[in-house]
């Protein structure tokens, strides 16, 4: 196996921190076990080389498919479930007196390959069906990897990766694609715009502010500085009674945060 050594793992490191927020310091073997068939299979013989080629490269495509490479992009539907019943039994009816535009904006930050963003959608939908209401509920779901953002386009996925979700949405939401794979419907891919996002580069572009964000199991990966930062980015992006979910791992500082704890993992800005 190809191996890289201390100056060359610090570039990478060092690299992927100050550009993307990537804390990859304590992950080396990943490095190496990730991205050893990639080198060999594009003929790099070496790390120096291929460092210098992905940095070196002006359209960023190589640098895109490092990440594509070193970041996690594992998911599946109704992952960490308590997070969407919240958010279905007590924010949505929460929220929905106060919607007086009738423009929900809600916002899947680290979408991955999509589960997450299409199961908010479909309870969204359902809601909406039940209570006989039309809003523009589309949902933003944002990603750094252009690999995930496209496997989530797509919108196929395994029976594994639906194992939990319920026969009816099913039913009402995907289509059979094979016998060991479904589509999700066009009706829902509507729902929810794709885009490619850089989380912790500069300001957020937003005109408007979202009711809420889900942006779990994604500051894993960043360092307290990092976090605290992109926290408060997002803190500035919430409407006033608006909520934050962190993954089930995952937590805020209260002592250096003014969102307000409702619950491990969920937040709510509440002035």
């Amino acid at each position: 196996m190809l191996t890289i050594n201390d100056e060359q793992f610090l570039r990478l490191t060092e690299y992927l921190k100050r550009n993307f927020g990537v804390n990859l310091i304590k992950k080396r073997t990943l490095i190496e076990s990730r991205l050893h068939n990639y080198l060999v299979r594009n003929g790099f013989t070496d790390y120096a080389g291929y460092l210098d080629y992905a940095f070196g490269d002006p359209t960023g495509k190589e640098v895109g498919q490092m990440l594509n490479i070193l970041t996690t992009n594992y998911s599946y539907f109704m992952r960490e479930w308590e997070h969407f019943k919240y958010f279905r039994d007590t924010v949505l009816p929460e929220i929905a007196p106060t919607l007086r535009d009738r423009d929900l904006r809600t916002w899947s930050a680290g979408c991955s390959t999509g589960q997450e963003p299409y199961t908010l959608a479909m309870i969204i939908s359902d809601f909406l069906r039940e209570r006989d209401l039309t809003w523009d509920a589309k949902i933003l779901a944002t990603d750094i990897s252009e690999k995930a953002l496209s496997a989530a386009q797509k919108g196929v996925y395994k029976d594994e990766s639906l194992e939990k979700v319920p026969r009816m949405w099913k039913l009402k939401y995907f289509d059979k694609l094979s016998p060991t794979e479904w589509t999700v419907k066009d009706s829902l891919k509507t729902e929810v715009i794709f885009r490619r996002f850089n989380l912790i580069e500069g300001a957020f572009p937003f005109k408007k502010k979202f009711h809420v964000i889900f942006c779990r199991n994604v500051m894993i990966y960043f360092n307290e500085e990092t976090k605290r930062h992109l926290i408060s980015k997002f803190y500035d992006a919430t409407a006033k009674g608006g909520y934050l979910f962190v993954g089930q791992s995952e937590s805020l500082d209260k002592s250096r945060t003014d969102y307000q704890f409702i619950m491990p993992s969920v937040y709510k800005k509440v002035v």
